[in-house]
């Protein structure tokens, strides 16, 4: 186990091209307050990098699934890999695309791209590169490990809350898993960000469930990583509570659940055997 710095303060401010005028400013400004903070935080820039930059080399290719932010394109851009996103919602694939091209430049925009697919179409989105890929990144939603299906959208003017409502046609993250080991090359890694929770009175921890289903694929469990989300100050934790987290303040003489604050991520590093000989899919 091990434990990455991964607040992603830094990136408050988005920066933009030299070349982009006052309307594509404002364009990109629009689209990072469009997608809410708990969307902003499944794969955020700063894990992004420190998943890109510890599991792959300079060249090489990064997938992604469930993906609800350019946050992994422009990690994997920057670090000089060439990413692609399956975003099969057209609302989100426009916000993600704006931010693109308002804050990377030609050369960078010609390493990313997205490809209108579901999380268990990878296989057959990324044909031309099954067996190539160096590392898989993915954050299932909630309703994917174990949780309740969303009744309703939980941010109406978020893109990627949209996606999740639209999305649940039937569960994904078996297939996906599936068509991650295909894509993967011998000694490739899939990265699975997942968040313990409390839900309808019970607590609720993904990672074993899909440490199982993992395995049982044939991948081998390496890591378990804690992305902390929050910065530190000397050695505290700097926990900002916005309204929603004021509004839930409480009596301390009251025997309820404090309010829940998420200050980071449980990140599973899976590798793809390099001995295993591939038949054609998973075993």
């Amino acid at each position: 186990m091990t434990v990455w710095l991964c607040s992603d303060t830094a990136d408050t401010t988005i920066g933009t091209r030299r070349d982009t005028n006052v309307g594509e400013r404002a364009q990109v400004a629009d689209v990072a307050t469009a997608i809410c903070l708990r969307h902003r935080q499944s794969v955020g820039r700063e894990l992004a990098r420190h998943l890109i930059g510890n599991c792959s080399d300079e060249g090489d290719v990064v997938a992604e699934g469930f993906t609800t932010s350019e946050a992994t394109l422009v990690a994997a851009a920057g670090l000089g890999r060439r990413g692609i996103a399956l975003v099969p919602h057209f609302p989100l694939a426009q916000h993600i695309g704006a931010q693109l091209r308002a804050t990377q430049d030609r050369e960078q925009l010609a390493r990313v791209e997205m490809r209108p697919l579901r999380p268990d179409q990878m296989a057959r989105g990324l044909a031309d590169h099954l067996g190539s890929v160096a590392l898989v990144i993915a954050a299932p939603p909630p309703y994917e490990t174990g949780g309740h299906a969303p009744r309703r959208v939980g941010d109406p003017g978020c893109p990627a809350c949209r996606a999740d409502l639209w999305m649940l046609t039937s569960e994904q993250l078996a297939l996906f898993l599936a068509s991650a080991w295909k894509v993967l090359r011998p000694g490739g890694v899939l990265a699975i960000t997942t968040t313990a929770r409390h839900e309808a009175g019970r607590f609720v921890d993904p990672a074993p469930r899909i440490i199982r289903q993992a395995q049982g694929l044939g991948f081998r469990y390496a890591q378990h990583v804690i992305a902390l989300r929050v910065p530190i100050d000397g050695d505290s934790l700097v926990v900002q509570a916005g309204p929603a987290d004021l509004a839930h303040l409480r009596d301390i003489r009251s025997r309820a659940l404090p309010p829940q604050v998420s200050v980071h991520a449980d990140v599973c590093l899976f590798s793809k055997p390099e001995a295993h000989r591939d038949s054609g899919g998973a075993r």
